[in-house]
């Protein structure tokens, strides 16, 4: 595949090199074990699987595979790194703000390795791993590093002679089972608001992307954190992700992934030992472009929300319902920005737009757009695979999509976007709430007023309004409906891995 610039069908031609970081050479990738107690282990059963390159298929390397053993011993080497008296326990708040902070900072040390492993791993654009997912990841780890000595309770004014004060603690061992789209800021996204209130971690990636967790883990112990605080198992959902989600020493568990697995976990930890659960899952995000809105603006926001990560994300604007006196503009638009996308190999900084993640994923996708042909949709650009046998394809624009459609209803998690079109507002916000899921949802306008009423109307856990995909680690994230429970970051995230204790007080009738 050529590389480099921009041609008329998306694929990258020659230009002279930019000045963008370049990718390491990754000859040698030193940690594919299975990470327990600050020491590295091979699978109880004996048993590795593979890792792939999907932009080329190639093999990148074999890691332990951890099955319900080796995450038992996990587990084990957690809950003794979280008992009163040990090492972990024994570290004040502030000094578990300076492990995060010194974790941040080998990952600024490591930057390159890390971008240049997400990007091999998971087939995304080098320079989407080296700024977006790496800035993200070490903004995360420091926020929270702010926040561990500011984990308090209060004192409560109660009738009687008595006094109340609150604490909160630890929730105990944090299970956490990450997604593949996004393997690193998933993992701080876990670990993170974790470890701030003291808790300790096993955490499973995802088996198509283990690589930059189980580097972390060597810098989890370089960073000087005490062994089993947190624990890495690369393998399987039905073997170590279920064993996770009902082990009985678990106490709570944070999955991201799709709605159909969360319910499987959500009825493990139910059937078990009632462990806490945070999900967050599935969506299908709609976008309300009103005309007097600005167009171009609106055109790429959505456009980056559709096809960012080869649409391989949960916040992906699939639904985007434009107002019918400017659909027509709207559309034109957008095909004139999808041409200027660069589809080449990820590990050129040049690239924009790279595979999908695995065979599997890919056939679904082009299963939907053949769909949408088929239920009468308007194929306005791309839906084709860039290369036969490859794992590219193409951005793809469809116009005219009705409500009933597969591809209005289901999840894509793919380079698709769909176009409807409206007449009028309280119809738009009907249409946009007409799903299963409750992500995010986005509005485009001038008008503020139209804005704040229309973002009060949408069900789902974030509006963004003028933008898309504008994630901070300050800002609560998760869903309404299907698309989850509870709220990872900000504030919100550290009461789901603190337990609140009520300490009452007598006091003396004479005061």
């Amino acid at each position: 595949m050529a590389q480099n610039g921009t041609a008329e069908n998306g694929v990258a031609e020659e230009i002279p090199a930019l000045p963008f970081p370049q990718p390491v050479k990754v000859q040698d990738i030193r940690h594919t074990k299975i990470f327990i107690d600050n020491e590295w282990h091979t699978s109880s059963r004996g048993r590795t699987f593979p890792t792939f390159n999907p932009a080329t298929g190639v093999r990148i390397c074999d890691v332990e595979e951890a099955d319900k053993e080796d995450v038992d011993k996990a587990v084990e080497a957690a809950k003794a790194a979280g008992q009163r008296g040990s090492p972990w326990r024994r570290v004040d708040a502030s000094s578990r703000g300076r492990l995060l902070h010194k974790l941040a900072d080998l990952m600024e040390r490591d930057r390159l390795l890390l971008a240049t492993l997400e990007t091999l791993d998971t087939g995304k654009p080098f320079l989407q791993s080296f700024f977006i997912d790496l800035d993200g990841s070490i903004k995360t780890l420091r926020y929270y590093a702010g926040w561990t000595d500011k984990i308090h309770g209060k004192s409560l004014p109660i009738d009687g002679s008595f006094m109340c004060l609150t604490k909160h603690e630890p929730v105990g061992v944090c299970g956490a089972i990450i997604p593949w789209n996004f393997p690193l800021l998933m993992f701080m996204w876990k670990i993170a608001p974790a470890l701030s209130c003291g808790n300790t971690v096993v955490i499973k990636p995802a088996e198509q992307t283990p690589l930059t967790a189980l580097h972390v883990g060597s810098l989890i112990k370089e960073a000087g954190f005490p062994p089993g605080v947190v624990n890495i198992v690369p393998g399987f959902g039905p073997t170590a992700g279920a064993a996770i989600a009902c082990h009985m020493n678990i106490d709570k568990v944070a999955f991201t992934g799709s709605t159909e697995v969360g319910q499987l976990i959500k009825e493990a930890a139910a059937k078990s030992n009632l462990k806490r659960v945070t999900l967050e899952l599935g969506g299908k995000n709609p976008c309300i472009v009103f005309a007097d809105c600005d167009l171009q603006l609106a055109v790429e926001e959505t456009q980056k929300g559709a096809f960012y990560n080869q649409g391989q994300c949960c916040t992906a604007a699939s639904r985007v319902f434009v107002e019918e006196s400017i659909h027509e503009e709207f559309v034109r638009r957008s095909i004139e920005n999808a041409k200027k996308i660069v589809i080449g190999d990820p590990l050129d900084p040049r690239t924009s737009h790279g595979p999908q993640i695995d065979r599997q994923q890919f056939d679904k996708i082009m299963d939907l757009i053949e769909s949408g042909k088929k239920e009468g949709a308007k194929l306005e650009y791309g839906g084709a695979a860039v290369e036969e046998k490859s794992l590219f394809i193409q951005p793809t624009i469809f116009s005219g999509v009705k409500d009933h459609m597969r591809i209005a209803k289901e999840e894509i998690f793919g380079p698709v976007q769909c176009i409807f079109s409206f007449k009028s507002q309280q119809k738009a916000i009907e249409r946009a709430n007409s799903s299963q899921y409750g992500l995010v949802s986005a509005v485009f306008t001038t008008n503020m007023d139209r804005a704040l009423s229309v973002s009060a109307a949408l069900e789902t856990g974030t509006v963004w309004i003028n933008c898309y995909n504008a994630l901070h680690a300050q800002t609560p994230f998760g869903g309404y409906k299907m698309s989850g429970n509870g709220r990872e970051l900000g504030e919100y995230a550290l009461a789901e891995y603190s337990e609140v204790k009520a300490v009452t007080i007598k006091l003396s009738e004479t005061l």
